[in-house]
């Protein structure tokens, strides 16, 4: 029977790790709305990476 309390602590254990998993950052947001906002985002982002690939490259000495 002393392994019984050892399991019983780690059950407890194992409890608290996984509490925190699968639970998503509610930010108020429908999914239509959340969609809208991360497609903006994305955009931006797009944005920037294309002039940052258009900016003319430093040679490079040889």
């Amino acid at each position: 029977m002393t392994r019984g309390n050892q399991r019983e602590l780690a059950r407890s254990k194992n409890m608290k790790k996984n509490a925190d998993k699968g639970k998503r950052r509610d930010d108020g947001l429908s999914a239509a709305a959340r969609k809208q906002r991360d497609s903006e985002i994305m955009q931006q982002k797009q944005k920037a990476a294309k002039e940052k690939k258009e900016e003319p490259q430093p040679q490079q000495p040889k």
